[in-house]
């Protein structure tokens, strides 16, 4: 798996998906920049998000707050006091690490030797094997299932009471080694907090404090009433938003997965009192499956119910993804309740209640919020549609099978040479097609190479113009994925890719 995320990490680079932001100054740390292709794939998850999230529920609507707040923003939700990572240095590698997070791998290694043995298991006994038995019944199985729920539970413990003491002595206890000096000489636990400061003002003694905003829920919270009444909403409703915001990760890693600089999409959804945990239930059905229309296994994802619940919440699970270093948060399904608009009520001054007219009464919405990262969602189908596969003659070909409405580009244009009037027709099909799809033309190198850039980008289909088109107004559309090239007349093929790369297939299936 360390393996395949080196590829992609090299893959992302040479094909124009994501570069090392300000990398000519040998970079910035954990801050990424996209590339033509990526800014394409991610522009249209984006797109994908917003369709099925706003024009596909009447009852949503979309806003685009700003990114600097009133400082009294971040200290009613909270952020000013306590948004803060547990952090540990180890000594002699002199690097630094989230608590949390060190505890959580040894957690997850406990539930991998687990499975080792069952996949071992698996070999030796072959299709008689019955897996769900042996994790029941094998001995060895059950012990690291049982560290992994004791630790599990120590962990939620100390996280809930944020007993940083307690979090030191789990990792000395269970013998966690520092990853790169591998030596268990670690410092005390302490908070760090995770908020970018900046000024607004010209003067530096008048100068207001401000912070880059590290979420995008507030910036809905505060227009909840602003979007209310201007558009004469009814509960249950719900206000969308995508965005960047910033947090100062000092243990950043694994490439696009934790950033310093990163975007949202989120949907804070306002409830009547008493139905939150209905509606919970109902976003943690819809949002499965969204991500499972995106066409990956379904094997790449599972739920994580929270056993330590953040202050505002009632209820809260994940949405995880089986990335190449293992299952990670990809989504956030958290019932808030009418915690932030209370706390911006108190700060403000100002009510923050709905009129309800059938009650004829007002009062504070509860809120249920669908919050998934852009970047850490990009990753996620990058990842997983990366393949290498060996053809019938022994050549490889890397190949991205992105669900081609995702896919940066639709179709690459390519004549079979560069001469007698097959440029011509080519650019005169692309000129024609570029209305309605992201296209690329493409003369140099042999058609095979050629064939096989587009792969490497994930491009869906290959259309190419030969002498018979020419002749017959016909020409060869290759598909991706099965190889296959069929001759079709030429005024078929806006329509084959209106077919075949329009989100409308993939928003059906939600």
């Amino acid at each position: 798996m360390d393996d395949l995320f080196k590829k992609i990490l090299s893959h992302s680079k040479e094909y124009g998906f994501v570069f090392q932001s300000s990398d000519i100054y040998d970079g910035l740390g954990a801050v990424y920049d996209y590339g033509q292709n990526g800014v394409e794939l991610r522009k249209n998850l984006r797109e994908y998000w917003w369709k099925a999230m706003v024009q596909l529920n009447e009852e949503i609507v979309g806003l685009d707050s700003a990114i600097f707040m009133h400082p009294t923003t971040w200290k009613a939700s909270g952020h000013t006091d306590a948004f803060n990572d547990p952090l540990i240095d180890n000594k002699d590698s002199k690097k630094r690490y989230r608590a949390d997070v060190l505890i959580e791998d040894q957690i997850e290694k406990y539930r991998l030797k687990a499975e080792k043995e069952v996949e071992k298991a698996a070999k030796r006994f072959g299709d008689s094997f019955d897996a769900d038995l042996y994790r029941s019944t094998n001995p060895k199985v059950l012990e690291n299932l049982q560290k992994a729920e004791n630790l599990r539970k120590r962990f939620a413990q100390s996280a809930e009471a944020e007993d940083l003491k307690e979090m030191q002595q789990i990792i000395l206890d269970e013998a966690i080694v520092c990853p790169v000096s591998g030596s268990k000489n670690w410092t005390e636990v302490r908070q760090f907090n995770l908020m970018f400061s900046t000024e607004l003002g010209s003067v530096a003694d008048g100068a207001m404090k401000l912070y880059l905003r590290p979420e995008t829920a507030q910036g809905i919270f505060v227009n909840f009433l602003n979007v209310q009444k201007t558009g004469r909403m009814r509960l249950p409703f719900g206000i969308a938003q995508t965005g960047k915001a910033f947090r100062n990760e000092i243990v950043a890693r694994q490439f696009i997965f934790r950033m310093r600089e990163f975007e949202q999409m989120e949907m804070q959804y306002f409830v009547k009192p008493g139905t939150e945990i209905e509606w919970y239930e109902h976003w943690k059905a819809k949002r499965i499956q969204w991500h499972l229309s995106l066409g990956l296994s379904s094997s790449f994802y599972r739920y994580h119910d929270h056993d330590k619940l953040a202050h505002y919440a009632n209820a809260a699970a994940d949405i995880e993804f089986d990335f190449p270093f293992g299952f990670k948060e990809l989504e956030g399904i958290h019932s808030r309740t009418d915690f932030d608009l209370k706390r911006h009520e108190e700060f403000s001054g100002k009510k923050m209640q709905y009129f309800d007219p059938e009650l004829n009464e007002s009062y504070v919405p509860f809120v249920v919020e669908t919050s998934v990262g852009l970047d850490r969602l990009f990753l996620s189908v990058l990842s997983r549609s990366y393949d290498e596969e060996t053809l019938e003659d022994g050549s490889q070909r890397t190949v991205l099978h992105l669900p081609a409405p995702l896919a940066p580009i639709k179709a690459a244009i390519l004549p079979l040479v560069k001469k007698d009037g097959m440029p011509e027709l080519a650019r005169k099909i692309q000129k024609e097609l570029s209305i309605h799809f992201n296209l690329q033309y493409d003369e140099k190198d042999a058609i095979g190479r050629r064939y096989r850039r587009q792969d490497a980008i994930g491009t869906p289909f290959c259309i190419t113009i030969d002498p018979q088109s020419l002749e017959d107004g016909t020409i060869t559309i290759r598909e991706r994925d099965s190889m296959k090239q069929d001759r079709v007349d030429l005024n078929s093929i806006k329509e084959r890719l209106l077919n075949e790369c329009s989100m409308e297939s993939m928003l059906l299936k939600l």
